[in-house]
């Protein structure tokens, strides 16, 4: 397979700088663990034995055509007390899946193809631990390098960067994938500076459930549409314009659902965005800092109770932590910590937002934080190796 071109930083495969079997007992311990009550009666004797802990799952992307990358989708399990993560084994017949999303049962792992020919696949994880790859489709555009699931499980969402178009496929009930139902293509606006043409980059589902949003490297633009979830088709509704040039990467939505946070890679800014739920136009803010005079933002995450975001900066490799204020509508810059790998891809929470991840894709490493009640991060355990680390999915 040939690494998909692209003219912006940090995409894509590892060769081109400019940019960037079985799960055995490793699913099949957790679920026993999950089934396992958090909580036991225990005598006041015994007060003062250790808090029982769980293992949970991690699923990792990486570039299955990149030198030194992985074979498949690599799975490791991580403590819930501690953060410590243990390697496992690998998803294999999935290729180049460099972001992976889960479906609302937990019962379906999705996977872009990210190569020329783009591409989504489909994984069914059993309970007993065994996995079965349902097949996989193509999106009609190529590059693919994001895709979610819609809260009603029926669809799945996908951007193709290097088309520049952002496309909608079936589910079915047992979470494998029909026919595309749906290709939109950013004709307009014209590129920003320094492009070539329009690169979607992220598509995701508002917190309202009524409204698509599509993130648009290229064209400098975040696209809101409508989706029939009848029909499967995107209608445009309104977008919003960014700086020329600001080249916007990744969106974030405040749980409160009326602000959202843009991670902006070719400016090196973040952007605080307020969103009308009823109309679903987002309104960008003012630039503001990520912490380093250098580098390019990655993407951002907000923790479960909106009191704290945690930015990813690829370059100066760093995390910064931002206190969410004014109801979700400012970010107050705190501070920045190592991300203790080389160059922080992509970032995930834990479910219950006590741990942080950080996909390290030139370092191949996966690194865990502890989030302390003020929103510290404090490195938890060793780096986790992970071939082309490139996204990591904790599994609740």
């Amino acid at each position: 397979m040939n690494a998909v071109p692209s003219p912006a930083p940090g995409h894509g495969l590892p060769a081109a700088p400019s940019r960037r079997s079985l799960l055995g007992g490793l699913l099949a311990g957790a679920a026993a663990l999950a089934a396992t009550p958090a909580i036991l009666a225990t005598p006041a004797h015994a007060s003062a034995r250790p808090a029982p802990t769980a293992t949970r799952p991690l699923l990792l992307g990486t570039y299955t055509s990149a030198e030194g990358g992985g074979t498949g989708i690599g799975t490791a399990t991580y403590d819930t007390a501690t953060g410590a993560t243990t390697p496992g084994l690998v998803i294999t017949g999935v290729e180049n899946p460099s972001y992976l999303a889960l479906h609302p049962s937990g019962a379906t792992v999705y996977a872009v193809a990210e190569q020329d020919a783009g591409a989504v696949t489909a994984v069914a994880l059993a309970p007993d631990g065994t996995y079965e790859v349902l097949g996989t489709r193509p999106t009609g555009g190529s590059g693919p390098t994001h895709l979610s699931v819609h809260p009603s499980g029926r669809w799945l969402l996908s951007a193709n960067y290097t088309s520049g178009s952002v496309a909608v496929h079936p589910i079915a009930q047992d979470g494998s994938l029909g026919e595309r139902t749906d290709l939109v293509t950013h004709s307009s606006p014209p590129p920003g500076p320094g492009q070539n043409g329009p690169h979607a980059h992220q598509i995701v589902t508002a917190p309202d459930g009524g409204h698509v949003l599509a993130v648009d490297l290229g064209t400098d633009t975040v696209y809101t549409y409508r989706l029939d979830e009848s029909a499967g088709m995107l209608t445009e509704v309104s977008r919003a314009a960014l700086a020329p040039g600001s080249g916007p990467r990744d969106l974030t939505f405040h749980p409160g659902g009326r602000s959202a946070y843009l991670a902006c890679e070719l400016d090196n800014t973040t952007v605080v965005c307020a969103y009308d739920p009823g109309s679903g136009t987002l309104t960008p803010g003012a630039g503001q800092s990520t912490g380093s005079d250098t580098g390019y933002p990655a993407q951002l995450v907000v923790t479960g109770d909106g009191s704290y975001a945690y930015l990813a900066n690829r370059g100066p490799n760093s995390l910064t932590r931002y206190a969410v204020e004014d109801g979700g509508a400012a970010l107050r810059l705190l501070d920045t910590v190592p991300a203790g790998g080389d160059w922080p891809r992509q970032l995930a929470l834990s479910p219950d937002s006590s741990l942080l991840f950080a996909a390290n894709q030139r370092s191949s490493t996966v690194t865990a934080f502890r989030i302390g009640s003020d929103g510290s991060l404090t490195p938890a355990g060793d780096p986790l190796p992970a071939p082309v680390a490139v996204c990591v999915l904790p599994l609740p």
